[in-house]
C-alpha cells in the first residue's frame, strides 16, 4: 500500500470512524437498525446543502437535451451501479431513447453484479468508455465519485472536458481531483458511514438522491412531465396500461372509457392522448400541434388559448 494513498483516505469524511457507531457489533438488533436510521435521517439535510449546484446541473443537463445532447453518468463500484440504475430507469419513466441518458461503469456490464474494484484505477479504460460513445461538445458527463479522487472517474471528466462536454461531479467529500474537473460540483457531506468506510450506505442514499433529481427536473424542464403526471408513460405491461389510463383520467377529468378510446386513437401515447381529449383534435392535428411545442403538453395547451 502506497503511503500517500493512505495519508489520502486518512483525510477523507467518508473514510473517517464514527464516533456514534464505536460499539456496533455490542448492539441490540433493534439499536443497531435504530442508529443507522437516525444517521440516514441526516443525509436529505446534506442533498439539501447542495441544491444550488444541483439546479445549475440541471439546467444544463436540459440545455443539452434541447440540443441533441445526452447525459453519461460515469462511476465505479456502488456509484457507478447507482448510475447504470438511474440511466435504466428513464425510457419506460420518461419514454426516451435508451442512448439519452447513458450509464457507465468501472469494469463493464460485468461489474454490475460482480465486484471489481480494481476497475476503478483504470484510467485509460474510462477514457476508452467514452470513446466509445462518441462524445461530444452537446453532451454532458456527470462523474460519480463518493471519494472525490476515484481514477477512473477523474480520467473520465479530464478526458470530456477536452473534447468540449460539460462535466458535472457528484461527491461526498469536499475538494478533491473530480471537483477540480467538473464545470459544476454537487458535494454532499453526509460525514463518516455507520460501518467505516462503507460508502454504499449514507453516501450511496445521498447519490441516489442526487441522481433522482438531475433527471426527474431535467425531464421536466423539457415537456416530459405536465403538472406532476409521467406524460411520455411507456406502458409495457399490464400495470402501466393502467397507469397510462389514469394518468389520462388525472389530466383531462375524464372516465375510463374516454381514456381507453383516446389511447387507442393516439396508438397508447398518453401525452397526445391527453392532447385529443382536452382539444378534440384528431391524432394527426393532436401530434402536429404537440410537435410545433417542442412536445411540451402544457405549451400547445397555451397556445391554443392565445387569440
Amino acid at each position: 500500500m502506497k503511503k500517500d494513498l493512505l495519508t489520502e483516505l486518512d483525510g477523507l469524511v467518508s473514510e473517517r470512524r464514527n464516533p456514534a457507531s464505536d460499539r456496533l457489533d455490542e448492539l441490540s438488533t433493534l439499536d443497531l437498525v435504530g442508529l443507522m436510521n437516525r444517521e440516514d435521517a441526516g443525509v436529505a439535510a446534506a442533498v439539501s446543502a447542495a441544491l444550488p449546484e444541483i439546479a445549475a446541473a440541471v439546467d444544463r443537463i436540459a440545455a443539452a437535451f434541447r440540443s441533441g445532447g445526452r447525459l453519461i453518468y460515469i462511476g465505479a463500484g456502488t456509484s457507478g451501479r447507482l448510475g447504470v440504475l438511474d440511466a435504466s430507469e428513464c425510457p419506460p419513466t420518461f419514454g426516451t431513447d435508451p442512448g439519452l441518458v447513458v450509464g457507465l461503469i468501472a469494469g463493464g456490464d460485468r461489474a454490475l453484479r460482480t465486484s471489481l474494484e480494481g476497475a476503478e484505477d483504470d484510467e485509460a479504460a474510462a477514457v476508452a468508455d467514452l470513446d466509445r460513445l462518441a462524445l461530444g461538445p452537446r453532451d454532458v458527463v456527470v462523474g460519480l465519485a463518493v471519494s472525490g479522487r476515484t481514477p477512473y472517474v477523474v480520467a473520465a471528466l479530464r478526458h470530456a472536458r477536452g473534447l468540449g462536454a460539460a462535466t458535472v461531479a457528484v461527491a461526498c467529500n469536499p475538494g478533491g481531483p473530480v471537483a477540480e474537473q467538473a464545470d459544476i460540483a454537487i458535494v454532499a457531506e453526509v460525514g463518516p458511514e455507520v460501518l467505516t468506510g462503507s460508502t454504499r450506505l449514507k453516501s450511496g442514499t445521498a447519490q441516489k438522491m442526487i441522481l433522482n433529481m438531475l433527471t426527474t427536473a431535467s425531464m421536466t424542464r423539457i415537456g416530459k412531465v405536465y403538472g406532476n403526471l409521467m406524460v411520455d408513460l411507456r406502458a409495457t405491461n399490464d400495470k402501466l396500461k393502467a397507469r397510462a389510463a389514469r394518468i389520462v383520467m388525472q389530466a383531462t377529468g375524464c372516465d375510463a372509457g374516454a381514456a381507453a378510446r383516446a389511447l387507442a386513437a393516439a396508438d397508447q401515447e398518453v401525452k397526445t392522448a391527453i392532447f385529443i381529449e382536452l382539444t378534440g383534435l384528431d391524432p394527426v392535428a393532436a401530434r402536429a400541434e404537440l410537435a410545433q411545442a417542442n412536445g411540451v403538453l402544457r405549451t400547445a395547451l397555451d397556445a391554443r388559448k392565445r387569440p
